[in-house]
């Protein structure tokens, strides 16, 4: 029996979290910056918990106007108490629930600066550092995280089942058409070219190597249940599982 990891984004206020926590391995949390209250945490912490889903912390800029996608210029130190307020205010429910931290993935702006900008890169991993529990951080495998962490910390790279991507492996603007995959069919197509063949295919047709050990699908997609129980179902049909925490 083979397995695939798929993760996504909850606990952002979308009506959709019930449904698809059977259908995932790992869920990124929102804690506080973007969305999420502590009754939000709680409910998603244990709707993880009764799923076997691995639970991660999903911090980002202090926005919550912007959904946390737009870059915001801070000093280093406040983003910081920010990122560590936010992580520990999720790790301290879960443990209240009997559950454990399993990782952390920065949300919107934040995930993409840390791509590609040193300091904001260093940032996070200074935060989760703090921590000393060894919290793998999902992440591009282009990114500077992948690049500074110097196994300091572990890193787990990811790819979007339902974005598409430009060159040097970064995600198509949400503010481009044609930036998120929303037909089910396509989805399975690109994240079967990653997972079976190890290849992301861009916008413009070119590949890129792939070496992603967790998908992402959004939440926030509307047919985000749909997708996932089609990529059950296409997956179970070659003998592969979703892999549950």
């Amino acid at each position: 029996m083979e397995y695939i990891h798929i993760n996504c984004d909850l606990g952002e206020g979308g009506k959709q979290d019930a449904e698809i926590m059977p259908l995932i391995s790992a869920c990124n949390i929102a804690c506080g910056g973007h969305a999420g209250t502590v009754e939000s945490m709680r409910e998603t912490v244990a709707l993880a918990l009764a799923n076997n889903v691995a639970i991660g912390a999903h911090p980002s800029y202090p926005d919550k106007e912007n959904f946390g996608r737009l870059s915001m210029k801070m000093e280093a130190e406040d983003l910081k108490r920010s990122i560590i307020a936010q992580i520990l205010s999720l790790k301290q429910i879960t443990e209240a629930e009997g559950g454990k931290l399993h990782h952390v993935k920065p949300h919107g702006a934040l995930y993409n600066d840390a791509t590609k900008d040193e300091n904001i890169a260093k940032i996070i991993i200074e935060s989760v550092l703090e921590f000393g529990e060894n919290f793998p951080v999902y992440t591009l495998e282009n990114s500077k995280i992948s690049r500074l962490s110097n196994r300091r910390i572990p890193v787990i790279f990811e790819a979007f089942g339902d974005r598409n991507y430009e060159g040097n492996y970064e995600l198509v603007s949400r503010q481009k058409s044609g930036a998120v995959i929303t037909e089910k069919e396509g989805v399975y197509e690109h994240i079967s070219e990653m997972f079976f063949n190890h290849k992301i295919t861009i916008k413009n047709g070119e590949k890129l190597p792939c070496n992603a050990a967790t998908f992402c699908i959004h939440s926030d997609t509307p047919n985000a249940v749909e997708i996932l129980n089609y990529l059950q179902e296409k997956f179970e049909e070659k003998d592969i599982k979703i892999r549950k925490y």
